[in-house]
């Protein structure tokens, strides 16, 4: 028996079978699911049977078992405004959009030849002319555009391709026949949404994808691939090839990071790249490396402070040049958003007819530019049946539905689109179809849009065997935009028979084995070097306040734990100053939580899991999707102390969030131990953990150590509790405390991975392990420094650090002040060395430690 789908079953009607969801199709308009009677569309079949095999429990819970590999994936979508940022999550519906076989044929043959026609037309305004002198095009549609870029005009482009990803905005109208909305031709995003929400789909309903046969995404991404390479200037059989970001926080910055993974190209931003001699160069920890293709993903604009936009910080200066000397690809070329502005639709038929010899496969939707006096007398004829929109992008203007409008806001509308009619489009207003999704347990109706992705292909265009389907966020609304609150859907396309199982992870082609390293990008490396950092920021303050809010539970009384006043000096030291107003007592249970939760404090260890889950997002193409994981377990980290209940939280609410907190940190920790190849990456993110380790370890030692008190055994076994050393010390002392004992341990035991010395010696090691360039004999400046430190260590006797003149530690308090002298240097020798690229001849003249306190101080969905 079929799923019930009706468009309002009568009365009398028998509902249907428990377990399988009834699906109440619109009246009116075209639904892709359902026919006007309510009987599902032969291509549904097959998937409505196989989701009738599945229980609403079971189907709930493979749900929500999507819903967390998302979130455990780490994939989100930057809505601006929403307060969640960009650590808001992508929202995937479950149910998936159906295509048939020959509809997608027939979607493939029009949009190839769209593709086709759209780069004839670059090639014909970036080059002769030929289009804009004979009428076909009108110039104000060119010349004033801000996607036509000046500085492109006559260059060359690699085959003659201009367009190696394009995409196409597709909704399917009342009458059934698909129409193209918009095309996008600069930066089109998404598809790598679309292959995420292949993944989380073939997991969640992998019996339905298996009997419904469909066809597999690998092989549109290999041609993508394979076209990038081909178009490389230089080294053809394996160019360097970047993708280009704008930064972490674009609204679509997962993506970025997530095919540069898929397609193992190397994410860079601008400041990674530089252009010397006409030529793109990554900057690198060994040096220079040549750039062959660039994927891009920023606007055109955005690309050039020289030539094109002065005040972007985004792009590269020079880079324009280099294309122009045919040294560097850009995919796709650049100038290509000129074709963005919709008022190019109303023109493509006659274009089409003039380069092509042939009708549109493809119709857009209706479009008339209200430039064109003819156009826009019947746009104001009409108007309550349009959607008006600027007539460039870049304009930033919201679409219109005047049918929507008082009749004062209309007349309104008239008259600007008659004040300046050359600044608008007016479309027909489609009747969108419709598309099942879940919600609450029910499928109800929403519009939909299809963004199809085709990739240039020998000489012709291949398209995607799928597409990122969108949702509207409501019934009611007409606009469907992810910015917007809208969902998203995978695409399924079926086929006629058995599909390939071809995988992109999968070759039979040879590779020439190595194990090189040094080219990993120094912003890479500066951000791997801070993830370490506040890695183990927020692991050592974790334990830090955990030790003071055990004591802070079980205490009656300073007389009872004589010890908490030197933890909370320490925490005075390791958190920052004005963690801790100024009138609060030690013994203050509130200035502890706030130094837990407080977002707004510098010190306190909600801001450094804040930054610490920043960073990672980052980096997130360099570390493990298990690491990755393990991070996000933090991401609900409470900010709110009252979020608790009205009276806060108890010292047991606490310590269960900081034990919480520990085993997240230390399993991440673990997993850069044992996932991590020994590379330059690696050897970054170390350096930052054992210099925030060492920073802590001074912090503590100075607040528990070196002022003693006439009862030390419980502050000493505070100090041995905070680094993680009790086992080791009772195992070897049994219950005897002693503070050269003490000192051995936490300071000079280089067995002891919790040890000053253990991390000096392995800071030493890594920073050894750094590319050099040549040079004569003698260490590097980072060298000497690292051995500074450590051989101050090596040098000092445990006896004599733990001697005690005037209620002091004179020894121990010169150590330390002389070891945390050396950090910061360390720190700036390595940056200038390998994270500012500026010459590798400069030299730092003074060894001398300086005496410091503390620590280191648009295309839219």
């Amino acid at each position: 028996m079929p799923i019930s789908l009706s468009p309002s079953p009568p009365d009398n009607q028998p509902a249907p079978k428990p377990g399988r969801p009834a699906y109440n199709s619109p009246l009116r308009g075209y639904d892709e699911a359902a026919d006007p009677s309510g009987t599902p569309r032969p291509h549904w079949n097959g998937f409505f049977e196989s989701l009738e095999e599945l229980s609403p429990a079971e189907l709930s819970r493979r749900w929500r078992d999507a819903q967390h590999l998302i979130r455990d994936n780490g994939v989100t979508y930057n809505v601006y405004g929403d307060p969640r940022g960009i650590s808001r999550p992508w929202q995937l519906d479950p149910i998936p959009l159906l295509i048939a076989p020959t509809e997608a044929s027939q979607l493939e043959a029009g949009l190839v030849q769209r593709a086709k026609l759209l780069e004839l037309i670059l090639a014909d305004l970036y080059g002769p002319h030929r289009l804009l002198h004979a009428g076909l095009i009108p110039p104000e549609l060119v010349f004033p555009n801000p996607g036509f870029l000046r500085p492109a005009h006559g260059v060359k482009v690699p085959d003659g391709r201009y367009l190696h990803l394009y995409a196409a905005n597709l909704g399917r109208g009342a009458d059934g026949n698909w129409r193209v909305l918009g095309d996008r031709t600069q930066a089109p995003s998404g598809a790598g949404y679309a292959l995420e929400n292949r993944i989380v789909m073939t997991r969640t309903l992998p019996e339905a994808f298996r009997d419904c046969q469909v066809y597999r995404l690998a092989p549109f991404f290999q041609a993508f691939r394979d076209t990038l390479r081909a178009i490389a200037p230089r080294n053809r059989e394996n160019p360097r090839i970047v993708l280009l970001t704008p930064g972490p926080y674009n609204e679509t910055y997962f993506e970025h990071a997530y095919l540069a993974r898929y397609l193992g190209y190397t994410l860079v931003e601008g400041g990674d790249l530089t252009v010397r001699n006409n030529c793109v160069f990554l900057k690198v920890l060994g040096g220079l490396q040549q750039v062959d293709v660039i994927f891009r993903r920023l606007d055109d604009d955005f690309c050039d402070p020289l030539e094109l936009r002065p005040d972007s910080f985004l792009g590269v200066p020079g880079l324009m040049h280099a294309v122009r000397s045919g040294n560097v690809a850009v995919a796709n070329a650049l100038g290509t958003g000129v074709l963005e502005t919709p008022a190019f639709l109303a023109y493509l038929p006659r274009l089409c007819r003039e380069l092509l010899g042939e009708d549109l496969k493809l119709e857009s939707v209706p479009t008339w530019w209200c430039g064109d006096p003819d156009s826009l007398r019947y746009v104001l004829d009409h108007l309550a049946d349009m959607v008006v929109k600027p007539v460039f992008p870049a304009m930033r203007m919201e679409p219109v539905f005047p049918s929507d409008l008082s009749t004062e806001h209309q007349s309104a509308l008239a008259t600007r689109l008659k004040a300046h009619p050359h600044e608008y489009v007016a479309q027909s207003r489609l009747d969108l179809s419709t598309t099942p999704i879940m919600d609450g347990g029910k499928l109800v109706p929403r519009k939909m849009v299809l963004r199809a992705y085709l990739t240039a292909h020998r000489d012709s265009f291949k398209a995607m065997p799928g597409g990122l389907t969108r949702v509207s966020a409501s019934a009611d609304t007409m606009v469907v935009s992810m910015q917007r609150g809208g969902g998203s859907k995978d695409t399924w396309v079926l086929a006629d028979g058995p599909v390939s199982d071809f995988s992109l992870l999968s070759s039979n082609s040879r590779v020439e084995l190595t194990r090189a390293g040094g080219d990993l990008p120094s912003r890479a490396a500066d951000n791997l070097f801070w993830l370490g950092r506040y890695a183990e920021r927020a692991e050592g303050t974790t334990r830090l306040l955990r030790g003071i809010v055990v004591r802070l539970a079980e205490r009656s009384g300073f007389a009872d734990v004589p010890e908490l006043p030197a933890l909370l000096r320490t925490m005075m030291l390791t958190c920052e100053p004005n963690t801790l107003p100024a009138n609060s007592t030690l013994n203050s249970e509130a200035s502890v939580f706030r130094a837990v939760f407080d977002p707004t404090h510098s010190g306190s260890l909600a801001t450094a899991v804040r930054a610490l889950l920043r960073v990672a997002s980052i980096v997130r193409d360099l570390i493990s999707i298990d690491m990755w994981r393990v991070l996000s377990g933090l991401i609900d980290f409470p900010t709110d102390p009252y979020s608790y209940g009205e009276d806060g939280p108890t010292p047991a609410d606490v310590l269960d969030l900081l034990n919480r907190t520990v085993i997240t940190l230390s399993a991440f920790g673990g997993l850069a131990v044992e996932s991590m190849t020994r590379a330059e990456g690696w050897r970054f993110l170390d350096m930052g953990r054992r210099l925030e380790r060492t920073l802590h370890i001074i912090a503590m030692l100075k607040g528990t150590m070196v002022s003693p008190t006439t009862h030390e055994g419980p502050i000493l076994d505070a100090a041995l509790e905070v680094a993680d050393s009790g086992m080791t010390y009772r195992r070897r002392y049994m219950s005897s405390l002693r503070a050269e004992a003490v000192l051995d341990l936490i300071v000079f035991d280089e067995s002891n991975p919790r040890s000053l010395a253990s991390q000096l010696a392995a800071l030493e090691d890594d920073v050894n392990h750094l590319p050099r360039p040549a040079r004569g004999a003698g260490r590097a400046p980072e060298q000497r420094f690292a051995l500074a430190a450590l051989n101050a260590v090596r040098l000092a006797e445990p006896e004599r650090l733990a001697a005690v003149q005037d209620g002091q530690r004179p020894a121990l308090a010169e150590l330390l002040e002389h070891v945390g002298g050396w950090l910061p240097i360390l720190s700036d020798a390595i940056t200038l060395q390998y994270l500012s690229h500026l010459q590798t001849s400069r030299h730092l003249a003074s060894t001398e430690p300086i005496r410091r306190t503390g620590a280191d101080s648009g295309d839219r969905l």
